[in-house]
């Protein structure tokens, strides 16, 4: 039986753990898959992905710089989708291009995970670029008392804000954040990656407050280390939202959602090895 051609386009794209996840979830559930990792020029991603189709491909994940343009690209898009203008899922309906957006369920979905409290919390969520964006909706949806989008440049914020016009919803600039107040503290920027942090006060953080970084690491992010030695009550890095992002995926393509927490498991014990 031929495989199902399925891959994930990004630039860069060597380091993305997705066709791994992908093949666990194929072998837990019998699925028969190809899923390879691509590279599309960061002027040329339509035409790779029209050249994937062309060649059998059935669907993609889409990853930076491509989720704004994948979500152009569509002919359709889910709710989660239109609202935050970035698709990181595609999939052919009818001959009809359809997209839809699985971070957000991934974040939340790790945050239940870690039996981390949404309903009524105060949230403040550090970037407001396209990670930032993909998970609003879905953050909005477990009904918090207050989520607060901080940027450097808070005017970004202020335009996100604007576009999601939801009175739970407030928008500043990292200097203008106030002292204590936040239940969760989400880390939507790339700093982590360069063990870096927001630029941000820790007074920010107050003794129950719960800190989660959206990258990971095989150690603690640099985001994460600087927020436990500032007295966070729990770290979380953004390894459980990965394979929850891709579980969700895997379930629009195929119908059925996979089991992550042994590949949570695994891709963690690889990550200490340094494989």
């Amino acid at each position: 039986m031929n495989s199902r051609q399925y891959c994930v386009f990004g630039n860069p794209i060597k380091q993305s753990r997705s066709p791994w996840i992908h093949q666990q979830f194929a072998s837990q559930l019998n699925i028969n898959i190809d899923y390879q990792a691509r590279l599309a020029p960061e002027d040329g991603f339509a035409d790779a992905f029209k050249s994937f189709v062309a060649a059998g491909g059935e669907g993609a994940n889409v990853t930076a710089p491509f989720k704004e343009q994948a979500w152009q690209l569509c002919d359709s898009l889910s709710t989660t989708a239109k609202a935050s203008g970035a698709v990181n899922t595609l999939y052919l309906e009818r001959d009809k291009l359809c997209g839809d957006n699985t971070d957000g369920f991934g974040l939340v979905a790790d945050l239940h995970r870690q039996q981390v409290q949404l309903i009524d919390a105060k949230i403040l969520l550090l970037g407001a670029g396209g990670a930032a964006r993909g998970v609003i909706p879905a953050l909005l949806s477990e009904n918090p008392k207050s989520l607060t989008i901080a940027n450097r440049t808070a005017s970004k914020a202020h335009n996100l804000q604007n576009h999601f016009s939801d009175s739970r919803i407030l928008a500043c600039g990292f200097d203008e954040l106030q002292a204590g107040s936040f239940d969760v503290i989400i880390n939507a920027t790339s700093a982590g990656l360069a063990q870096q942090r927001p630029d941000v006060s820790s007074s920010i953080i107050g003794a129950n407050t719960i800190c989660y970084d959206m990258v990971y690491q095989a150690k603690p992010t640099g985001f994460m280390t600087w927020c436990h030695d500032h007295g966070a009550s729990q770290c979380i890095d953004g390894l459980g939202m990965l394979v929850g992002q891709a579980a969700k995926s895997f379930s629009i393509w195929f119908g059925t959602m996979p089991d992550i927490d042994p590949v949570i498991e695994e891709l963690r014990r690889l990550l200490i090895q340094g494989k």
